[in-house]
């Protein structure tokens, strides 16, 4: 199987400008193997999805912990809301632009965004799998070799671990109920993660 095309169009060569300038080279090259991963899965599965959305969900999906994109909110809105706001200046429909939205939003809720459409479920499918080693085997290792020889990882394990807890450090309460809370518990003396249950039982509810 050969590795998926990269589309050649304004908009996706305006979105990796955007990108290579805005993010470090660790995101930069995270987000094209993200790419790469998820249409990798969209081919073996016959999945028919929009290239351009979700090479742009790719993209952007990480653009939250971007100090220029930072905002009080969870890093994902961040890179979401960039990602239509991009999408809606090329003139890409509202419902379309809401896909990329939608898999940027939900890529790090675990199993929700794998039953929607395949421009959100591959954006997530991508992440786990460069991130997490989720699929891993499900890769030929030559394909492996071919998308890491043009976006390479050294020390991604550490240098990622390092992104994430610069992101949302200043952020801690939007780790709530999200994957985030664990980086922050091993990276940052002192987190508190919230507690649901605490939460339930400290409510303005009597009962």
């Amino acid at each position: 199987m050969k590795l998926p095309v990269v589309p050649d169009t304004k908009l996706v060569a305006e979105a990796t400008d955007l990108v290579r300038q805005a993010a470090s080279p660790l995101i930069y090259h995270h987000s094209r193997r993200v790419y790469f991963w998820g249409a990798l899965r969209g081919q073996r599965e016959n999945l028919r999805y929009d290239p351009e959305i979700l090479y742009v969900g790719a993209l952007f999906h990480d653009l939250g912990l971007v100090p220029e994109f930072r905002t009080a909110r969870r890093f994902e809105i961040d890179g979401a809301d960039e990602a239509r706001r991009f999408l809606l200046s090329h003139g890409i429909a509202e419902d379309v632009a809401q896909l990329a939205w939608t898999g940027i939003a939900l890529h790090t809720t675990p199993e929700v965004p794998l039953h929607m459409a395949p421009e959100i479920a591959l954006v997530t499918t991508g992440v786990e799998l460069d991130v997490l080693g989720l699929g891993y085997h499900e890769i030929t290792e030559e394909q492996r070799a071919a998308v890491v020889a043009q976006h390479p990882r050294p020390d991604f394990k550490r240098q990622i671990l390092a992104a994430f807890t610069d992101g949302v450090k200043d952020r801690p309460d939007t780790t709530f109920g999200n994957v985030k809370a664990d980086v922050l518990a091993h990276f940052v003396p002192g987190f508190r993660r919230g507690d649901f249950v605490e939460v339930i039982q400290t409510s303005p509810w009597k009962e």
